[in-house]
């Protein structure tokens, strides 16, 4: 699967996860050893690239389709997967289609999702194995013992990851509140949380291929990122004007998602997207806005924190701020300004200790 695989073909993934009616039905096909060319929608244009077959307009089960898929011809479901429409159709794609596969089912499968814009399920008969269609890309199922296995080896990098992740943006907290944070370690945080995203994110797609299989997989995720303050977008908002000109957020946060594995793990490209149009020391001191250590104070709301950056103008500044001070901000009332001063000592008597006891 790519790196980033499309929502629509995660969408298929979860319609033929273990414990769906469609998986039950292609694990039939394949312990009975034959091969299957499965259509999941129909319309005019499906329409126009079959001949011959049957017209079956009969429910969906496992069992049906199965015995199916015994007879030469592709089977064609409705969009929903919960009607079989017809079946011993031959499908005449253009050819003209480009495709890199050899097989003739497979070549057609492929032509056929991208003419037809459906998911298209290739059942090899000869390989044992299953091959979806759709949205431009192309996947191997993989069995559930395999999926399990990847899915164990990252959730321990996860717990590895998350480790780390709380080292560094413990220190990270208690240089910002001293106002001596510097490059290397706002650097730290955006990399490890972007290494915690990205292991996430591919727990997650095992546990959607997983289906009812991946249950404890799935468990297991929820409680590793239990209480994780991890946000890159808050990081890069802390620091946007470093150069003294207002960094594009959302087009740093792109380039993070995009560069690789191998560059993830070097600081100097971490660094350009951070400072693209300067060139800095990594033990450069650096002063935070605020934002967040600001998100981490239950009782201040993403609107007033807002207000209260943009008043206060970095982290020194607010946390200097005097109750009074705090009141003259809209929203700010005498409890709500009690809280954030509280909140903001809670925490930086919390980080000083955790940095030198």
């Amino acid at each position: 699967m790519k790196l980033h695989p499309t929502p629509a073909l995660l969408t298929t993934l979860a319609r033929i996860a273990p414990g769906t009616e469609l998986a039950q039905g292609l694990e039939r096909i394949q312990r009975g050893r034959t091969g299957a060319l499965i259509v999941l929608g129909h319309d005019r244009v499906v329409e126009s690239i079959c001949s011959g077959g049957f017209r079956i307009n009969t429910e969906y089960t496992p069992t049906r389709i199965r015995e199916l898929a015994k007879m030469d011809g592709a089977i064609i479901l409705d969009a929903t997967g919960k009607q079989v429409l017809q079946a011993g159709v031959q499908l005449m794609p253009d050819a003209a289609i480009e495709t890199q596969e050899s097989g003739t089912r497979h070549r057609t499968a492929e032509r056929v999702a991208v003419q037809t814009g459906f998911p298209v399920i290739s059942v090899s008969q000869s390989m044992h194995t299953i091959t979806l269609y759709a949205a431009g890309e192309r996947h191997v199922l993989e069995t559930s013992e395999r999926l399990l296995a990847r899915g164990n080896q990252a959730v321990a990098t996860l717990e590895r990851y998350r480790h780390r992740l709380d080292q560094v943006t413990s220190a990270l907290s208690a240089a910002e509140i001293e106002d001596v944070a510097t490059v290397r370690e706002v650097l730290a945080v955006l990399q490890r949380t972007e290494m915690l995203r990205r292991t996430s994110e591919e727990i997650s797609r095992h546990v959607l291929e997983l289906g009812v299989d991946g249950r404890l997989l799935a468990a297991q995720h929820a409680e590793l990122l239990a209480g994780v303050q991890a946000d890159n977008q808050l990081i890069l908002r802390d620091y946007s004007n470093a150069e003294g000109v207002e960094l594009d957020i959302d087009a740093a946060l792109k380039k993070l998602a995009e560069i690789t594995d191998a560059q993830l793990v070097e600081l100097e490209a971490l660094t350009k997207i951070l400072f693209p149009n300067s060139t800095v020391s990594q033990d450069d001191q650096l002063t935070p806005k605020g934002y967040r250590l600001l998100s981490q104070i239950r009782t201040v709301p993403k609107a007033i924190g807002e207000r209260l950056v943009a008043a206060f103008d970095n982290l020194q500044h607010l946390m200097a701020a005097s109750t009074t001070s705090l009141m003259e901000i809209e929203g700010v009332g005498e409890q709500r300004a009690r809280s954030i001063r509280e909140g903001l000592a809670r925490m930086a008597e919390s980080s000083l200790l955790d940095r030198y006891i």
